[in-house]
């Protein structure tokens, strides 16, 4: 395992019975980097994060924390770590301050060092004016910001968001979002950010891991999944091109005519080469003018690496 890396894992497993909630997945998360864990529901997201979170074993493979093997060192982990959980587990019957400040004890941190942090993090928050109020009647984004504040209060090494946007409205996800963003870029922590919306990996993360059904479908920079996943070209081509677009459809090309007889846009399956594109044009008598790629956004990658669309037809 590579001596640097925050998190790592190789083929690490996790089955509940006979089914298998998470399997053989690889990724490694490096310090100061925003880490994306990007799936559909069901993908095995949670179930990967609760066992970086040392909340659940793992069925075979490895993982190694900090460091660490969670199986051997869950406690020297839980003391260096924040974590986020899907649902707010609050006290709602306490106050903003006491939320933090307890839970800050937990670590057996001095007493004063847990005031000032609390201090610190209620500004972070932009819960200052909050401190005295119970939980209870905090609106969802105010409860999600204290969240994460109380998972900061041991400055942890690396903080864990599972879904953090959950049930946020617009203002409050907005708000989320950015207080994410400084964490990462401001203040230099390492996150790990499981999510099935599109944008909140976009706005935060640099690196992104896209899961389906407990299996990896792409990791790596958004940009560099972009390149390899890349599905739609511009052709432009000169010759007669009838049989050399019946051959691209013959091969499992999508052709998306637009009315001109030299050009159209495609669609390829993940394992063509642009190399195909210049063989089939020479078997028809056709040159190729032009053939270039069209940048996909986010959502039009998301959708192409998992194979909704392909899905969907069967």
């Amino acid at each position: 395992m590579e001596a640097d890396a925050l998190v790592e894992a190789k083929a690490l497993t996790k089955r509940f019975g006979s089914y298998v909630a998470v399997d053989g997945i690889d990724f490694a998360v490096q310090p100061g980097e925003a880490f994306g864990f990007l799936g559909p529901n069901g993908a095995g997201k949670t179930t990967t994060m609760r066992m970086i979170a040392c909340v659940s074993p793992r069925t075979d493979g490895r993982l190694s924390v900090l460091g660490l093997d969670p199986q051997t060192h869950a406690a020297q982990i839980k003391a260096r770590i924040g974590v986020v959980p899907q649902l707010d587990n609050l006290d709602l019957e306490l106050s903003v301050w006491d939320n933090l400040v307890i839970y800050g004890r937990y670590f057996g941190l001095p007493r004063a060092d847990v005031r000032a942090r609390a201090e610190e993090l209620l500004e972070f928050a932009q819960l200052t004016d909050r401190r005295n109020d119970r939980v209870d009647p905090l609106s969802g984004g105010m409860k999600r910001r204290l969240t994460i504040a109380r998972a900061l209060i041991n400055n942890p090494e690396l903080l864990l968001l599972d879904e953090p946007t959950a049930g946020l409205d617009p203002d409050g996800r907005d708000s989320m979002l950015g207080l994410l963003r400084a964490l990462a870029a401001r203040h230099g922590k390492s996150l790990i950010l499981s999510t099935h919306l599109l944008g909140d990996i976009n706005r935060v993360c640099e690196q992104v891991i896209i899961v389906d059904r407990g299996t990896v479908l792409g990791v790596g920079k958004i940009s560099e999944l972009r390149a390899k996943h890349q599905g739609r070209y511009r052709l432009r081509w000169q010759g007669v091109g009838t049989s050399f677009l019946a051959a691209l459809s013959a091969e499992g090309v999508t052709v998306e005519a637009n009315g001109r007889p030299d050009e159209a846009v495609v669609e390829v399956p993940a394992t063509w080469t642009t190399r195909r594109f210049f063989e089939l044009a020479g078997q028809r008598e056709v040159t190729l003018r032009d053939l270039s790629p069209l940048e996909e956004d986010l959502e039009e990658l998301y959708h192409r690496v998992i194979g909704r669309k392909s899905r969907a037809g069967t």
